[in-house]
């Protein structure tokens, strides 16, 4: 029975990444041009100043189509 749970256990929390220096999640470009990209999902936005806000729907979105 322990071992069952163990199992589910791992399944619910997926493959595990390690993270380190040079690892980086998301690029923000500021300036010539404007732009926010999730590198582990692809997403771009080209709004940085509504991310920067809070406004992350769409990167959530994108990895929850990820893990599907």
């Amino acid at each position: 029975m322990e071992e069952r749970e163990a199992e589910k256990l791992s399944e619910l929390k997926g493959v595990k990444v390690e993270y380190s220096w040079g690892n980086q999640i998301r690029s923000y470009v500021l300036h010539p041009y404007k732009m926010v990209k999730d590198h582990r999902t692809g997403y771009e936005e080209s709004n940085p100043d509504r991310v920067l806000d809070g406004e992350i729907e769409g990167f959530v979105e994108a990895q929850l189509k990820v893990k599907s």
